[in-house]
């Protein structure tokens, strides 16, 4: 077995790196069930099975036709799962978590390409040796499995930036159209999947410019156009009447809103960087980035334009940069390698290099079967799972009174739609909620399940809930998962709670008295 393994590794390397890559893909596919981030649900998953059953969903889209308000998203993904949701459909396959089976298996197989690739790449430039140590690293880097089976268009985007490059950096083909008609292709898929890819895509056409290759150039925009076209164009002309309206809302969006998310320095991605990668080896690969803008230019202008640019810009959510981390690692590779072996301070220093490398590998395959196995969100996934086994379910009531808002549910798990939550929060106590809803909902309909959300102060939550339905009794508590703790233990933004649910009649209830609608919470 070692032999063969050896063997593999010396004559058929992509093969063993791509197995790898695919044992941790399928072990992210079966247990790194829920979502990591609202984008890779509620601007995916749920508006496309919202169309699928003719929904008015909340975000103003398909198939609503009373408000147009384009929410400035690309639809290209969401349409794309929205077949594959139909399918499911055709094949019988109901359950929700079946579904997003599926779906991650749909998602770690694309991102194999992005290993692929990679690795074809740097063997291009720098032969298998370094290839060997990209391919493993895109492989095996301890949150790429998990992120791969993500429906984050910021990670499915990678394997079309990395085609194009391919294409790119294919010097023996660089004056055959068709090599420039693939390019701009691909530029165009990426584009079509995520708006910000323009910025990479400008890179290349510059790398195209400078290499005054006029013809290459022209099929380059027009196969890019095209493609571009062919999507956002007919989209936004059969939903929304009016060209780009999607891309249009999107640059509006966030010039507006470019202060109220995340902020921070310009620096701020390169330390991301620098944690993410590990160091010190992500401070190798970060210089050798840097020091190879000369000599490879068509790897690192494209990467660095969409890396500045974010760097610059105020809103500094962490997921924004990773469309080019496979690209700064091919060349961070590449560069790094060239490096040592010019200096003669490592190769007086091999072992010491050795054992920055033995590190690397020894925290990333400690981090990597844990952050593979993670249950994203699973308190709030597997409350709506549960809601959707009770038979008697009319509505739901969502208390959330250590907030000011409240938390969004995903109510495709559920698998109805016709299912309302209603909110408590410190602004909208729960005298307000039943004075607001008890006109609005018949007695059959008005929520008969309130799921408390985070432990805080829950003992008084409860009692205060109880004072207007005094039957109230708890059927379950929901745990966040290990690394839910963990995420909400080094940033208390990411609100990772406890669910409990609690079944009550409504019938039964208590009216509060009219100025305890005064107050809010509990």
């Amino acid at each position: 077995m070692k032999e063969s393994i050896k063997a593999a590794w010396e004559q058929r390397p992509l093969t063993l790196i791509l197995f790898c890559g695919l044992f941790f893909r399928l072990i992210a596919v079966i247990f790194s069930k829920g979502y990591g981030m609202h984008d890779d649900h509620f601007l995916i998953i749920e508006p496309a099975a919202a169309w699928l059953d003719g929904y008015n969903y909340t975000h103003h889209w398909l198939p609503n036709t009373d408000v147009q308000r384009p929410d400035g998203f690309t639809l290209f993904y969401s349409g794309i799962n929205y077949i594959v949701l139909l399918l499911c459909r055709l094949c019988g396959l109901d359950d929700p978590q079946g579904k997003m089976y599926i779906i991650r298996f749909l998602n770690a197989l694309w991102s194999l390409l992005v290993i692929v690739y990679g690795y074809k790449i740097a063997e291009r430039y720098a032969g298998m040796k370094v290839a060997r140590q990209v391919g493993m690293i895109l492989a095996l880097l301890w949150f790429m499995p998990m992120f791969a089976v993500r429906n984050l268009v910021e990670v499915v985007c990678m394997p079309a930036l990395l085609i194009a490059t391919y294409y790119l950096t294919d010097k023996g083909k660089k004056d055959k159209i068709i090599t420039y008609l693939w390019i701009g292709f691909w530029c165009g898929i990426a584009f079509n999947l995520r708006f910000q890819s323009a910025l990479f895509i400008a890179g290349v056409g510059l790398i195209v410019l400078f290499r005054k290759n006029w013809k290459g150039f022209l099929m380059f925009a027009i196969a890019g156009i095209a493609t571009v076209l062919a999507v956002q164009l007919v989209a936004d002309e059969l939903i929304w009447g009016q060209p780009f309206a999607e891309l249009s809302a999107y640059i509006k969006y966030n010039v507006t809103h470019a202060n109220d998310v995340i902020t921070g320095g310009w620096y701020n991605y390169v330390l991301l960087l620098g944690g993410l990668l590990i160091p010190p080896v992500s401070l190798f690969i970060l210089f050798g980035y840097a020091r190879s803008w000369k000599k490879y230019p068509e790897l690192f202008w494209p990467a660095f334009l969409f890396f500045f640019f974010h760097s610059i810009f105020p809103n500094k959510q962490e997921r924004f940069i990773l469309p080019v981390v496979p690209v700064i690692i091919v060349l961070g590779c590449i560069g790094w390698n060239e490096y040592v072996t010019q200096s003669d301070f490592w190769q007086k220093r091999a072992r010491l290099l050795k054992i920055c490398w033995t590190f690397f590998w020894v925290l990333n395959l400690i981090a990597l079967p844990v952050i593979s196995l993670t249950y994203s969100k699973r308190s709030r996934v597997e409350s709506m799972c549960y809601l959707s086994k009770q038979k008697d379910l009319q509505n739901v009531m969502e208390e959330n009174t250590n907030e000011n808002d409240a938390i969004q549910v995903p109510i495709f798990y559920i698998n109805k739609w016709d299912v309302d939550v209603i909110n408590v929060t410190k602004k909208i106590s729960i005298a307000n909620a039943y004075y607001r809803y008890t006109k609005d909902f018949s007695k059959s309909m008005y929520p008969n399940y309130v799921i408390f959300f985070g432990k805080k102060n829950i003992e008084a939550r409860v009692d205060s809930f109880k004072k207007v339905y005094p039957d109230a009794e708890l059927k379950t508590v929901i745990h966040p998962s290990f690394i839910d703790q963990v995420m909400e233990f080094l940033n208390p933004v990411n609100k990772n709670e406890n669910a409990y649910i609690y079944k009550f009649n409504p019938g039964n209830a208590i009216a509060p008295s009219p100025k305890d609608t005064l107050s809010s919470g509990h």
